[in-house]
C-alpha cells in the first residue's frame, strides 16, 4: 500500500467557502474515482488555514491509473475551473508515504494488548 498525502492551504478567511465549493462540486466525482479517502479533514492547530487529505493506493501503477481518469473526466475539470475562478487554494504540497512494515491498515488487531 502507498498513502498520497495531499496538504492544501487556503487564503485567511476562505478555508470554508473552499470546503463548500468542494463539497459541492468536487467530492463526488473525485471519490468515484480514487474511492474513500483515509483522511479528509481541516487543520485544528498550526496552520488553520489548511486542510489534509489522505488516500490509500495498491501501488504506483494503482494510483497513476485512478488518477488519470479523474483528470479526464469533464466534471473533475468544471470543478478545477470554478475552484481556480474563486482562488481560495495559495499552495499545495503532495507527499507519498509507504507504511511501516508493522503497520496494516485493513486488519484490525483483535484480542490483543
Amino acid at each position: 500500500m502507498i498513502y498520497d498525502l495531499r496538504t492544501y492551504t487556503c487564503r485567511p478567511g476562505t478555508i470554508k467557502k473552499h470546503m463548500k465549493l468542494y463539497e459541492d462540486h468536487g467530492w463526488k466525482v473525485q471519490s468515484k474515482h480514487l474511492g474513500y479517502p483515509v483522511v479528509y479533514g481541516a487543520v485544528e492547530t498550526g496552520d488553520v488555514n489548511s486542510y489534509v487529505h489522505v488516500w490509500m493506493y495498491e501501488d504506483a501503477a494503482d494510483r497513476a491509473a485512478k488518477r488519470q481518469k479523474l483528470q479526464a473526466d469533464p466534471e473533475w475539470k468544471e470543478y478545477l475551473a470554478k475552484s481556480a475562478e474563486a482562488g481560495y487554494l495559495v499552495s499545495q504540497e503532495n507527499k507519498i508515504l509507504v507504511a511501516a512494515p508493522f503497520f496494516d491498515p485493513i486488519h484490525e488487531k483483535k484480542g490483543e494488548g
